[in-house]
């Protein structure tokens, strides 16, 4: 069997939620393991997958209705003991700085640059792997 990785992906937009899938792939790069996908589409299923563990790496969507990805993101550093990373997806680079606030551990501009995106998912993938290890 091999290794697992869990992704959590928060976006109301099933759009978003698929580019996210296809930039992914089955893993973001070769010394990663494959990736599993948890999709949800209110902050509620946030909480409660992450409440159930085994979550590796949260993507959330800085342009989500109701609540964007960066207030989620934001509620969890708070609240989940452990928190994954985070990953936020944003509408301008000039966003930036609100990913920031939110205490994100990366951000990538929307629409999904798979180049980008992948490269970001692996190091947080990579740095989860070593702060478990």
């Amino acid at each position: 069997m091999q290794p697992t990785a869990t992704v959590l992906v928060y976006s109301d937009d099933s759009n978003t939620r698929a580019q996210v899938r296809l930039a992914t792939g089955r893993r973001p790069a070769p010394d990663v393991p494959v990736v599993e996908f948890i999709e949800c589409a209110t902050p509620a299923a946030v909480i409660k997958e992450l409440d159930k563990g085994g979550i590796d790496v949260c993507v959330l969507d800085g342009e989500a209705v109701p609540m964007g990805g960066m207030g989620v993101c934001r509620q969890i550093k708070d609240e989940i003991f452990n928190c994954p990373p985070a990953l936020v997806l944003i509408a301008r680079p000039q966003d930036a700085w609100l990913a920031t606030w939110s205490r994100a551990d990366a951000a990538v501009t929307l629409p999904v640059d798979p180049v980008e995106f992948a490269a970001s998912l692996a190091s947080l993938l990579r740095r989860r792997n070593l702060l478990s290890a």
